[in-house]
């Protein structure tokens, strides 16, 4: 495992206009059009929080969904950080851990349904990047109710569908899959594309 710098340089964030950001074409993580919708909306509620990083040559690193975000928008500037402490390899290693190590993180759902009912009561719960059916669902825990059965129905190869498993769902080609990949993200679904 790589070591920490010793003295790492101090973190500075520069306005850049938003075309001089150049998107990494080689980006290996899809971003659904309701991802950006929701980061949209998160901007346009909290404004940057976190700037984008790129490397020496503007190349993205870290933020392409917040770019396409600002995009959308209509944005003209964006905060940037600039990684040229970073070499090529470490950009590529920092661009994948990035997008992956949040996919390590669960919810306590008991602490997650009393935070979304503060967020609630504060008139903000639109923007917290929730779907209507995961809501209703915390917030129904959170008021007592009987909890949704974790099976859902049985198929006739007998197997039962259960809360969190995936379905991998067969396409007859690349096409058919973009499109269905493509719905069911839209729909709020989280989907990874996989070959069998």
């Amino acid at each position: 495992m790589p070591t920490a710098p010793a003295a790492a340089p101090p973190l500075t964030v520069a306005t850049w206009p938003i075309e001089r950001v150049r998107p990494y074409d080689a980006n290996p993580r899809t971003i659904s059009p309701a991802a950006i919708d929701k980061v949209a909306s998160s901007l346009q509620a909290f404004g940057w929080r976190q700037p984008l990083v790129v490397d020496a040559d503007g190349v993205l690193i870290v933020g392409h969904t917040r770019l396409a975000a600002a995009q959308k928008l209509g944005l003209t500037e964006v905060p940037v950080h600039v990684a040229d402490t970073l070499t090529a390899d470490q950009v590529r290693a920092y661009r994948l851990a990035d997008n992956r190590t949040h996919d390590e993180a669960t919810w306590d759902e008991d602490l997650l349904a009393a935070e979304l009912a503060k967020v609630k009561e504060a008139d903000l719960i639109a923007v917290t990047g929730f779907d209507t059916a995961e809501l209703d669902r915390y917030l129904a825990a959170l008021a007592g109710a009987p909890a949704a059965p974790t099976s859902v129905g049985a198929t006739e190869n007998g197997f039962e569908y259960q809360e969190k498993y995936g379905v991998i769902v067969e396409c007859s080609d690349e096409v058919q899959q973009k499109r269905v990949f493509d719905e069911l993200t839209a729909a709020g679904h989280r989907c990874r594309v996989v070959a069998v």
